[in-house]
């Protein structure tokens, strides 16, 4: 990360573009009373700008802007490296206070950063409320329009539109997707650089069914090492679970998405999440894999006619959660949560599908035979979605 600008200035002091005359924040730095000589304030500007009052200090400065903005990046990274989203609150309490109206200009030289520096952008995630609109007002495939929504059109009448803004952000990478397959293409002479690095790679492989064994990260021989960076186990149970939810139209409940998982043998009674030594988790249960999912925003579990304004705001831990589902009698199902609609998209998850149920069959042996297959393939899960499948949010 570039370094953090120095808090002191090194040039002579520049007329506010703000409003003057914030004393407090003056007095409080160097304690020099505010009714010095005229002449005693103008020398002591050339030579040090952090104890003039802050009346004549230019807090709208680059200087001021590009430290702020260091420090919006290295939360940023942080709350990314958890998984998190970052709220526009938090921004405000942390990186701003007491400039809020810095916002603009901070955030701006903040993208900057992340783009130039780590090919990242912060993207702001879409609201709840606003996706089921998007879906509520997506046609479905063969069906006619109601009477109310031809109602609408013949009088002009529109239906009120929701807030598509969650104001929280998360990273999401600025490659072009073609050079990032390109990147995890398999190298030769990068396998045997690796090789060489990781030589236990083979022999600790999965490490059978020990539920607390070690998953060390594995080599390929791409230029990005997903396995050595990402839990590529985890991410592709994920994966599986988003592709059976959009082929269930949107919606799985939760009895159907846990016989599915029985059958990938991934039972609710053992840990078969792993996690490679990278992470400081070993292993999850499915039960708490799913609720960490949940936190991250990557899946919403709903009460059977829960509506989605406030649904899964309250916090509870995955046990007591478990718990209350089995002492109870109330019905659940699983929807895509707004993370992965801004960070996967529906049409990518299709077509990880299509290409896997295509390298798995024999008969498509030629490139266009695979690609028509492929292009079926995302075809019938789009049907069964039940309207046009959405791209990144």
């Amino acid at each position: 990360m570039p370094p953090r600008a120095g808090a002191r200035s090194q040039r002579a002091s520049q007329p506010s573009q703000s409003q003057p005359a914030r004393t407090q924040k003056g007095a409080q730095r160097g304690g020099r009373s505010q009714r010095q000589p005229v002449e005693e304030e103008e020398e002591e500007d050339d030579e040090d700008d952090d104890d003039a009052p802050t009346g004549s200090m230019n807090v709208d400065g680059d200087e001021e802007v590009t430290r702020r903005a260091h420090d919006l990046v290295r939360i940023a990274l942080f709350m990314e490296h958890r998984r998190l989203p970052l709220r526009r609150d938090d921004i405000t309490k942390k990186v701003l206070a007491p400039h809020t109206r810095l916002f603009t200009r901070v955030f701006a030289a903040a993208q900057g950063i992340l783009r130039d520096t780590f090919a990242l952008e912060l993207v702001e995630l879409p609201s709840r409320a606003g996706l089921d609109q998007e879906n509520a007002n997506e046609p479905t495939q063969g069906a006619a329009e109601d009477h109310l929504t031809q109602a609408r059109k013949a009088t002009g009448m529109k239906k009120k539109s929701a807030a598509t803004g969650s104001k929280s952000y998360i990273l999401r990478s600025t490659l072009h997707p073609t050079l990032i397959d390109l990147a995890a293409q398999t190298d030769e002479n990068i396998l045997e650089e690796e090789a060489a690095d990781f030589p236990s790679d083979d022999e600790s492989d999965d490490n059978g069914d020990d539920d607390e064994g070690e998953r060390p990260p594995r080599s390929f021989g791409s230029i990005i090492s997903w396995s050595h960076t990402e839990q590529v186990g985890p991410i592709g149970i994920l994966y599986v679970v988003l592709a059976l939810i959009l082929a269930n139209g949107r919606v799985l409940p939760d009895n159907e998405l846990r016989a599915y998982l029985r059958q990938l043998h991934l039972p609710a009674n053992r840990s078969p999440v792993h996690f490679s030594t990278a992470s400081t988790t070993r292993s999850l249960t499915i039960d708490n894999y799913l609720f960490q999912l949940q936190k991250q925003h990557y899946l919403e579990r709903r009460a059977v006619g829960e509506t989605g304004k406030g649904a899964g705001n309250k916090r509870v831990r995955a046990t007591q959660a478990t718990r209350d589902d089995e002492n109870s009698n109330q019905m659940y199902e699983w929807r895509w949560g707004i993370r992965a609609m801004a960070e996967v998209g529906e049409r990518k998850i299709a077509e990880f599908v299509g290409e896997f149920m295509v390298d798995g069959d024999p008969a498509a042996r030629n490139r266009d035979a695979r690609e028509k297959k492929a292009e079926a393939m995302v075809a019938g899960i789009e049907k069964a979605a039940g309207s046009k499948l959405t791209e990144i949010a």
